[in-house]
């Protein structure tokens, strides 16, 4: 047996632990919860908490915790020891049903949009079987939902299994049409793709703005950045791979599917991806593979950075998520199969998906809205703010055929040749990959390209699983009153295709021809900001689709617009800060002694002789003082624009002050400090450069 496999899955409570430390009838009782959503019965809730809590202590735990995740974008937890008092002095080791069940973490200092006041403290954590168990730095984590005392979602797990049943009923619908009684769950599965930086700890603390804000706000570009393609799968660097391997271990003891490393566009950029699972453990895995791959680093000495854009000049980090649906049978409703324009079944689906994308582009747009992911879309780094899908020549061709009618031939499969005899054969895939498209077909499932390096990957997931829910139940209202079910289905399918193709395209996302056309023709949204596309969440049609499908309460909608432009504010306004802070305290005091020795140096040049030449450090010194009257200036109409947008007090109204006045103050202050730097000597400049930090690794 290898070492991978001995340690796959050594810290996490998952079936073959509960099978084999559980009796026969609570596993069972147990199983039926977690495949089919049976109700939990307390006898059963206290035989798993027991046996967890044995197992738990075996492997080293003496606390236990509610883990869940708040609206803060992390996960959150409280600690208690297993231990209770014993009559004789010393304590027992104890963990309930009820314990396991329901926790009570404080709900008013979290963010909640206006769901709890201060004073209503009380919130409640509730078990998620479905998710399993872990250890984590010797507590057992139990990943959980989270609500206020109301009731009203706290968490983005909630609405994410909501947006799940919801997909589920409605596609079970379709199936049934089809015949397939079989099916008794249809889930939606994930694998979501992981890009990071690697920068060594010891520069990282010397930038406040990397420790603050988790991205550079200031940074002239080195002589060489990522245009030689030289570290794009490049070889590992030992020091990287050293912490790859060490990250490998520590996500498989936790049962995370990590299968893919290499190095990425980027110098220091790195990606790793994981084997799909169920979309909600997909989430649960993904945030845990975040905050294990920034422990990982610390022990190498290294800072792993999650920020979608922490260099300019170089590409930012995303996090692809690869979308699919799948039966519990084990079928993928989104394989084609050989003869694709004859699989009605696949192309159903196909049109569900394209219909809810068309239809709800502004709420995929928003649900990958950040401040940091607004600098990354739309750079020729990732895809475009306007939302549009790729389906490649063969599917769109099949489309094509079925709107107008007429016959489709078929893709004949392309024997590729290399030319070189020893080389193998191969046939060549039907179509090809679109790095540009915002929404990729890859072969059986579908590749959202938009989200940030450091998003949820639930917020993405519960408005796409609800919009393709709303796609079948649609459907399925109109094929199970249908007298003539095939005719009903063709005359659907080609509706769907003519009303909707305007978002599928092909091309060349990154063209400025093509967003010209994508919204002054095709009329598609081009939401470029988080202020820009937020506010719409709170579209009539949006909040109908959202509630219809219990996926949020009116309430829940409204909180969540306030949290995230909420967010979207402090994280500016603490970036502002922090550059007039580095601004004033740093890079004018270095640039200014940096200026008082060059003149130094020249009142002794002149002492030797009045005839030897300062016109290069006078040059310099001119150009210098120059630019740090401009810093003083700008930094100064920064403040200003700062202390004017802290008197605003409607969040909407100060995220467009934000997008308007102090971003583009913020880019006004840096390029004279940007410039400053270039013209310094190295030993005075106050912080790290960029090819320090990029290369330094």
């Amino acid at each position: 047996m290898s070492k991978v496999t001995e340690i796959f899955g050594t810290k996490v409570f998952d079936d073959r632990v509960m099978k084999a430390n559980l009796p026969t009838d609570i596993y069972r009782s147990l199983k039926k919860t977690i495949d089919e959503g049976a109700k939990l019965d307390i006898d059963v809730a206290d035989a798993v908490a027991d046996a967890m809590k044995d197992w738990a202590i075996a492997n080293g735990a003496t606390h236990f915790t509610h883990w869940f995740q708040p609206l803060t974008g992390i996960t959150a937890e409280k600690h208690d020891a297993f231990i209770s008092p014993a009559p004789d002095g010393r304590v027992i080791m104890e963990f309930s049903g009820k314990e396991l069940i329901k926790g009570e973490p404080d709900a008013s200092s979290f963010p909640s949009g206006g769901l709890r006041a201060t004073f209503e403290a009380r919130g409640y954590t509730a078990w998620d079987p479905t998710s399993y168990a872990f250890i984590k730095d010797s507590t057992l984590c139990i990943p959980t939902a989270f609500c206020s005392y109301g009731g009203e979602a706290l968490d983005k797990k909630t609405p994410l299994l909501r947006s799940m049943e919801a997909l589920n009923k409605q596609a079970l619908r379709i199936l049934k049409l089809f015949g397939n009684d079989t099916v008794k769950c249809v889930r939606t599965s994930v694998g979501p793709e992981q890009e990071y930086f690697l920068v060594p700890k010891e520069l990282y603390e010397k930038r406040k703005d990397l420790v603050f804000t988790g991205r550079t706000l200031f940074g002239a570009k080195p002589p060489k950045g990522q245009e030689l393609d030289d570290h794009y799968f490049g070889a590992i660097k030992p020091r990287v791979a050293e912490y790859m391997k060490d990250l490998n271990e520590e996500l498989w003891k936790l049962g995370i599917l990590a299968k893919t490393q290499h190095n990425e566009v980027a110098p220091s950029q790195h990606e790793l991806a994981p084997i799909y699972s169920t979309t909600n453990i997909a989430t649960d895995h993904n945030q845990l593979t975040m905050e294990i791959m920034q422990k990982v680093a610390a022990r190498h000495g290294l800072v792993c950075l999650l920020h979608e854009k922490p260099f300019a000049g170089v590409n930012g980090s995303g996090k692809h998520n690869n979308w699919s649906i799948s039966t519990d049978t084990g079928v993928n409703l989104l394989t084609p199969g050989e003869t694709p324009y004859e699989n009605a079944q696949f192309l159903i689906f196909l049109c569900a998906v394209i219909k809810a994308v068309d239809d709800y582009q502004d709420l995929l747009r928003l649900s990958v809205a950040t401040a940091g992911n607004d600098h990354r879309l739309g750079a020729n780094e990732a895809p475009p703010a306007v939302v549009s899908m790729f389906l490649g020549d063969e599917l769109t061709a099949v489309l094509d055929a079925i709107e107008n009618d007429t016959p489709y031939n078929g893709a004949e499969k392309t024997v590729m040749k290399l030319g070189v005899h020893v080389l193998p054969r191969f046939t060549r895939d039907t179509t090809d990959r679109n790095r540009t498209s915002p929404f990729a077909f890859t072969g059986n499932k579908f590749e959202f390209r938009m989200l940030g390096s450091s998003n949820s990957i639930a917020c993405a997931n519960i408005m796409l699983n609800a919009a393709v829910a709303e796609s079948l139940k649609i459907y399925a209202d109109r094929l199970e009153g249908a007298e003539d079910f095939e005719s009903a289905l063709h005359a659907m399918i080609k509706k769907t295709i003519k009303d909707h193709k305007r978002i599928i395209f092909n091309g060349n996302g990154y063209d400025d021809a093509w967003i010209k056309e994508a919204t002054e023709v095709r009329g598609l949204l081009n939401l470029k900001t988080t202020p820009d596309c937020m506010p719409r969440l709170l579209d009539k049609k949006n909040v109908d689709m959202l509630t219809s499908h219990k996926v949020f309460s009116v309430a829940e909608l409204h909180s969540r617009c306030d949290i995230m432009l909420d967010n979207y504010c402090k994280s500016v306004n603490i970036e502002a800060n922090t550059m007039v802070d580095m601004a004033r305290k740093q890079i004018m005091p270095a640039i200014e002694a940096y200026v008082s020795d060059l003149a130094k140096a020249c009142t002794r040049k002149l002492a030797v002789s009045d005839k030897i030449s300062i016109k290069t450090e006078k040059g310099l010194i001119e150009k210098l003082s120059a630019l740090t009257d401009k810093i003083d200036e700008a930094t100064e109409a920064l403040e200003e624009a700062i202390a004017s947008y802290k008197k605003i007090t409607d969040v909407t109204e100060a995220s467009y002050r934000i997008r308007d006045d102090i971003l583009p103050k913020m880019d006004a202050l840096r390029a004279p400090c940007d410039e400053a730097e270039t013209l310094t000597a190295e030993k005075y400049w106050p912080f790290p450069t960029y090819d320090k930090l990029l290369f330094g690794v």
